[in-house]
């Protein structure tokens, strides 16, 4: 997760305003700092986090683009689970950031940071989301090699590896639910059933 202190060097220390936080996920010492830089259409963007003001540990950060109705957030993942828990007890939407623009979540925090600085200072940037890939070392040579036999990066190879695998997670929660829910489309042969005989 983010610190405090990369935060702050994002928003170059200008807080405009702050308050506690008013929701329990996060504890008692849960407090919340804005900066905005006073514009909500082209060219405007605005930076929150929610801190604690006692061991300064993040819980969430989020930076909004009024460019371009994109809205990036980051919750700690230690409390991801007692914030969707309260939210769905308050009934709000919490993945929703303004009127019909709703939150992407991050994972990685260099992801965050560069598509902060690019909004904070007006430059275009990769809407792609990074995630955190954990491979072995087994893997990681086999695919090292992969790439090398296909002339590409071992970036570009994991990348390609990994929409396949969302592609085919996709198709097989289509026949899934195709399935389960229509079974017009996949009939399945009725058995007669043999009546047991009653001695």
């Amino acid at each position: 997760m983010i610190t405090l202190k990369e935060y702050l060097e994002l928003i170059e220390y200008k807080i405009n305003e702050g308050s506690d936080y008013g929701w329990n996920c996060y504890g008692s010492n849960a407090h919340m700092t804005s900066a905005w830089n006073g514009v909500h259409g082209a060219g405007g963007f605005s930076f929150n986090c929610i801190f604690d003001t006692k061991d300064q540990t993040v819980y969430e950060v989020e930076v909004c683009d009024y460019t371009n109705d994109r809205a990036y957030r980051m919750i700690n993942p230690a409390y991801a689970d007692a914030h969707r828990a309260e939210s769905t007890s308050r009934s709000v939407f919490a993945n929703q950031a303004w009127d019909d623009v709703d939150y992407v979540d991050l994972d990685v925090v260099d992801d965050f940071i560069q598509k902060a600085l690019a909004i904070r200072d007006g430059e275009s940037y990769d809407t792609r989301v990074q995630i955190q890939v954990d491979l072995d070392d087994e893997t990681v040579f086999q695919m090292m090699k992969l790439a090398h036999e296909r002339d590409i990066t071992f970036n570009e190879l994991v990348e390609i590896a990994l929409e396949e695998a969302i592609e085919q997670h996709r198709m097989l929660n289509e026949i899934h639910y195709t399935n389960t829910d229509n079974p017009v489309d996949f009939p399945v042969e009725k058995k007669n059933k043999k009546k047991s005989k009653k001695q």
